[in-house]
């Protein structure tokens, strides 16, 4: 469950950065000062200054060894004082292919907390989402195996695979779950617009974690808008839709027959232009 804020909370947090810098700095250091790859800069200790003066600015391939050695089997602590239980792909998009990261519990942890911070400054600017119902376009992809047998996959899919997301409340995103963890991405995507339209009274924002899948599924929506029409008029979902938990997930948002939205949607998007 994600911790609760208010903007109080956020204003209190930024208002002494540096000190909270220093803090969290801190900490580092003293989590992973004996691991094998700060021992040789720090010699055990923690103190700020000598990591300022001793510790270099590395690039990917200097942690790279040290990596991949824990993927390979070698402890944890080569690298990190906590226990490394996965690792997360980068995107690729900025060094033209991908990276692996290590990470734990704290990386989740990270997430829920930066969605729960943002929260109260959304509902401040944003009629009604204090009853947010959010439209996520969240998609998965398998998750495979280091040599060791640690798993590995996007940071995106790790999110959305653990249970740190599975045990939010389901009343926050218009989509059930099956169809985030749904493997076939087409499927998924078909999906998350179905469950969007027929709650659309309820539905206060969109995201994605890129914006590339927003312009992606405006583009889904306007090739099958009619085929989509035609699931929320007569309340089936098409057969191709053949994962059979995003399947059944879906029929009971669908609800059973609703000509009247059918017919409300078929008229927005069979205007001329689709502009705003």
């Amino acid at each position: 469950m994600s911790p609760n804020f208010d903007c109080m909370d956020l204003e209190a947090l930024t208002s002494n950065a540096k000190q909270i810098q220093d803090d969290v700095l801190k900490q580092i250091l003293t989590l992973n000062a004996n691991t094998e790859y700060l021992q040789r800069y720090l010699h055990g200790s923690s103190d700020k200054e000598l990591f300022k003066k001793n510790v270099p600015v590395i690039t990917y391939e200097d942690v790279r060894p040290y990596i991949e050695r824990v993927a390979n089997g070698e402890p944890s602590n080569i690298i990190s004082g906590n226990s490394i239980t996965g690792f997360f792909l980068s995107s690729g998009t900025s060094g033209g292919k991908h990276k692996t990261f290590p990470m734990n519990s704290i990386f989740f942890e990270n997430l829920l907390l930066y969605k729960a911070l943002s929260s109260p400054f959304v509902s401040k600017y944003m009629d009604g989402a204090k009853k947010e119902k959010e439209m996520m376009f969240g998609f998965t992809r398998p998750l495979s195996k280091t040599p060791s047998g640690l798993p590995v996959s996007g940071g995106v899919s790790s999110f959305l695979q653990s249970d740190y997301f599975k045990n939010q409340p389901s009343e926050l995103y218009s989509s059930p779950i099956d169809v985030t963890l749904c493997p076939d991405n087409r499927q998924s995507m078909y999906c998350h617009l179905l469950c969007g339209l027929v709650q659309r009274n309820e539905i206060t924002s969109m995201s994605a974690y890129f914006v590339s899948i927003l312009v992606r599924a405006i583009n889904f929506l306007e090739t099958h808008w009619r085929e989509l029409c035609s699931n929320i008029r007569y309340g089936h979902v098409s057969e191709w839709i053949t994962d059979q938990k995003c399947r059944n997930s879906v029929t009971i948002i669908l609800g059973g027959p609703n000509p009247e939205l059918a017919n409300f949607i078929e008229y927005e998007c069979n205007q001329k232009s689709w502009e705003d």
